[in-house]
């Protein structure tokens, strides 16, 4: 097992690329011609995803974007052309199973996916059958879109870019109470989902490269958007993210800089031939230790450990019922 996971911290390691952590995704972007590519993005109306989506347009892609709020989607997005909206509560597994089968009946082809809708820290809540609900949102309702999907992903011979966090570094998956069910923690949940998030692309990199797809996780970098709104202001100041009047204080991105490693995930040529890879700052992130006092950067070995990513693959389609391998 430890040879496993020395294998998969090998494959890790930064690589030359002309850009960073303060690369914005139009940047990343410049000279690549999308057009007559359609890209399925989660999350794509609000925060970095709407960032994502705004530069994926203008590189002449067709951006469809799944949303828990259509109208609140279709609102954030009238003003950015080539996209279209439909309904997605990635928390009910029913209406992930609903979007998939309306968008297969259109017989197109995905030719990227960006998973990157997301709760955090919210208060304890479920979804489904009893599932905590960061765990159930993030991680499964992505699971079961992807495998029900995975016709259109597979002729679409693309990537699936997987966002995950820093916040993984908090801790692995919790196999002995994966719903937080003897005590909930809501960093710790968090930590939990992000690290699935990260073993999901593992794991579906492992099984997907035959078929041409290959699979990434990505932290985008520490930014200030609507994912904090279960946040107390109170906690942000302690943390040391904003002042008591509101005021920025940490050296977060902007939204358009934590947009770019996911765009770059999905259209990097620097990226042909490898997956199943953890990135950031538009690179391969370095394996960081176990006995890491800061979660800031690097990824943590539970979260690229393949028998960690089988263990979860099989849980998930156990829990979801899908399995498209």
């Amino acid at each position: 097992m430890t040879n496993q996971i020395e294998d998969a911290g090998r494959r890790q390691g930064r690589i030359d690329s002309p850009f960073g952590a303060k690369s914005t995704a139009r940047e990343v972007l410049a000279g690549i011609d999308l057009t007559g590519r359609l890209v399925l993005m989660t999350g794509g109306y609000s925060g970095l995803g709407l960032e994502a989506t705004r530069a994926l347009t203008a590189a002449g892609a067709h951006v469809v974007v799944p949303a828990r709020r259509p109208e609140a989607a279709r609102e954030a997005l009238a003003d950015v052309p080539n996209t279209e909206v439909d309904e997605l509560d990635l928390g009910d597994q029913a209406s992930v199973a609903g979007f998939a089968e309306r968008f297969l009946a259109g017989g197109r082809d995905i030719h990227y996916t960006i998973n990157s809708a997301a709760i955090m820290a919210n208060p304890y809540t479920t979804v489904g059958p009893g599932w905590e609900s960061q765990f159930g949102t993030n991680h499964l309702g992505h699971f079961a879109l992807v495998n029900r999907l995975w016709p259109a992903i597979r002729r679409g011979q693309g990537r699936v870019v997987s966002v995950s966090s820093s916040g993984h570094g908090r801790g692995g998956i919790q196999w002995d109470d994966l719903d937080f069910t003897r005590g909930y923690d809501k960093w710790r949940a968090y930590a939990q989902a992000k690290t699935a998030n990260a073993l999901f692309a593992r794991q579906l990199d492992q099984l997907a490269a035959g078929q041409g797809v290959r699979a990434f996780s990505v932290h985008p970098g520490g930014i200030l958007t609507p994912l904090q709104r279960h946040l107390p202001k109170q906690e942000m100041v302690d943390l040391g993210w904003i002042d008591a009047d509101g005021n920025q204080l940490a050296d977060f991105k902007t939204p358009e800089q934590g947009a770019a490693t996911q765009v770059w995930a999905a259209t990097s040529a620097l990226l042909n031939g490898r997956g199943g890879v953890y990135l950031e700052d538009c690179t391969v992130a370095e394996v960081a230790p176990e006995s890491a006092t800061t979660v800031a950067s690097g990824v943590r070995p539970w979260a690229i450990d393949p028998a960690e990513a089988e263990r979860l693959w099989a849980l998930s389609a156990e829990r979801t019922g899908v399995n498209a391998f």
